[in-house]
């Protein structure tokens, strides 16, 4: 169990240990959403670009894939980082209804629940059927599996999985693998000698110019192993994956938006829709930030993606709530 996961419990409205930021720190934090930067992948090579471009091409073709990443609603969450947690992933509902297209799919990368409560699992279903998608997928946090390894997360969100939860599926010339790195979590994520299995068998019969992307709650590389923002057998996973022409890791838990490469891989953390965490280091643990009154939506968004095949790569749009 990871320190973040220990101390997020809520303790009632007034949860103590949140940490306070100021507003030089939250423009530092979230800077990310002045320019509405694209991220373009292509043959592993990431470029950065104002949204519009490739991005934009992409959006107005109904044959190319779009689809949105949202993370970290903590439905349950009560604390004075966020004191309701529903409206503002509320907000991100609506923002990805207002996109001005219907996205191919919607993917929830974990912690949809705060502490794994069937009444937070039923609360999340409900309000993501207000989604306007033909698809909506999920992979588990560690606050969506606490309780039961996981069970009660498969039984809202487990139908046409395998094992804890993880699948894989093609649209539109891209191949999508959702893992689950979260039901023995430790120090670190963990993917499981079954799960690297399936993902063997999975790749097997690809071409290597098939784009990949990856799913998960935790991130898939180092990120910052002493707070447990790191998958302890990734290296097996990415090994697995090393000749293909372009990966794309795609993660929550961090609550911040982040990007690294490595090799053919590219990683990107995205934002919450209900509190920011503190940057890797930056505090004792990784606790709920508190940020000055009238700016939590600043340090909140959605993601959209879009691929566009032969042309624009994958390219990625963090937004802002609200």
């Amino acid at each position: 169990m990871t320190g973040e996961q220990e101390q997020e419990r809520p303790a009632g409205p007034g949860q103590g240990g949140e940490h306070g930021l100021t507003r030089r720190q939250l423009i530092r934090h979230s800077a990310w959403f002045g320019a509405a930067v694209a991220l373009t992948v292509a043959g592993g090579e990431v470029i950065s670009q104002v949204a519009g471009g490739a991005q934009a091409d992409a959006a107005g073709n109904p044959q190319a894939l779009r689809f949105v990443q949202v993370s970290d609603s903590h439905l349950g969450f009560k604390g004075t980082a966020n004191p309701d947690v529903a409206a503002s992933f509320g907000a991100a509902v609506n923002q990805v209804n207002a996109l001005g297209f219907e996205p191919d799919f919607v993917m929830h990368t974990g912690d949809i629940t705060h502490l794994s409560l069937a009444a937070e699992f039923g609360q999340a279903k409900e309000m993501m059927q207000d989604i306007r998608t033909p698809r909506v997928f999920t992979v588990p946090g560690e606050h969506d599996t606490i309780n039961d390894g996981g069970k009660l997360y498969r039984k809202f969100y487990g139908a046409n999985t395998r094992g804890a939860g993880w699948f894989s599926f093609d649209l539109k010339g891209v191949h999508f693998i959702s893992l689950v790195n979260t039901t023995s979590v430790d120090a670190l994520g963990a993917l499981g000698a079954d799960q690297l299995d399936f993902v063997r068998r999975d790749v097997a019969g690809l071409s290597a110019e098939t784009p990949i992307v990856l799913f998960s709650h935790i991130p898939l590389y180092a990120m910052y192993p002493k707070w447990g923002w790191g998958t302890g057998d990734a290296v097996t996973l990415l090994g697995l994956l090393r000749r293909f022409g372009s990966v794309t890791a795609l993660n929550g838990h961090v609550h911040q938006v982040f990007s690294k490469v490595e090799g053919n891989v590219t990683f990107y953390s995205a934002a919450a829709t209900c509190y920011p965490l503190p940057e890797p280091g930056q505090a004792a643990a990784p606790l709920p930030v508190t940020v000055p009154a009238g700016e939590l939506s600043a340090a909140l968004g959605i993601r959209t993606v879009a691929f566009q095949a032969g042309a624009a790569g994958l390219a990625l749009t963090d937004q802002r709530l609200g």
